[in-house]
């Protein structure tokens, strides 16, 4: 990987108002408030992006009572995580969970199932940027950087759905971003979707949108 920050996220520039305009002086237009896309720099990079690994038990929003086939669900968040990402022009640079797991049917003896990778210590509240990966996690990623090419692997490690504070619902999904070369924790962070009174399609859908955000333009 070329060059990527321990600390990606970004403080929003706030933009203060100044006080009445002199007297038949203009206006001037309000700035733009520029957009913060922390991983942009990925977006010139190959990019593993690992499936969905779990969702949390503990459901404030009565939602989870609502999914009869969590796994089928987990699934329905990578499609539409994929989705958005080719839509903003990752397609054939970045390796989604499909790519993997037809690599791991071409090559049994040697490629993991990417749908179970030992994510187990990527839930670990204390995890932080430069913690090193245990095994088996570290040889399963290693195995999975050098059959696609990639150094860098998003891995969603975990789905979990809160209430904000008007009560609606939000899906928060949290993200590790590891260095499969060096076995080595980059980034650790959560993507929350646009709140929703109803568990809906629209809520996984806003959540890889906020995702998407964060990489590329629309």
């Amino acid at each position: 990987m070329r060059t990527l920050p321990r600390l990606l996220w970004c403080v929003p520039l706030l933009l203060g108002c100044a006080g009445k305009p002199a007297a038949q002086t203009p206006t001037p237009a309000p700035a733009a408030t520029p957009v913060v896309r922390p991983f942009a720099a990925l977006a010139e990079q190959r990019v593993i992006v690992a499936p969905a690994a779990r969702i949390n038990e503990a459901d404030p929003t009565g939602w989870l009572a609502q999914i009869p086939r969590t796994r089928e669900y987990l699934r329905s968040l990578d499609d539409a995580i994929g989705a958005e990402l080719a839509a903003r022009g990752l397609k054939t640079q970045w390796v989604f969970p499909p790519d993997l797991a037809r690599t791991a049917k071409r090559n049994p003896t040697y490629a993991v199932d990417p749908y179970s990778l030992a994510v187990e210590p990527l839930r670990a509240k204390n995890l932080a940027p430069a913690d090193k990966l245990r095994e088996p996690l570290a040889s399963q990623i290693r195995t999975m950087i050098a059959l696609h090419d990639a150094r860098v692997v998003l891995v969603p490690v975990e789905l979990r759905f809160e209430k904000d504070r008007t009560g609606q619902g939000i899906a928060v999904l949290r993200l590790v971003l590891l260095d499969g070369r060096i076995s080595e924790v980059r980034w650790v962070g959560d993507v929350r979707s646009d709140p929703s009174a109803t568990l809906s399609p629209a809520v996984l859908s806003s959540l890889a949108t906020h995702l998407g955000d964060l990489i590329a333009a629309p």
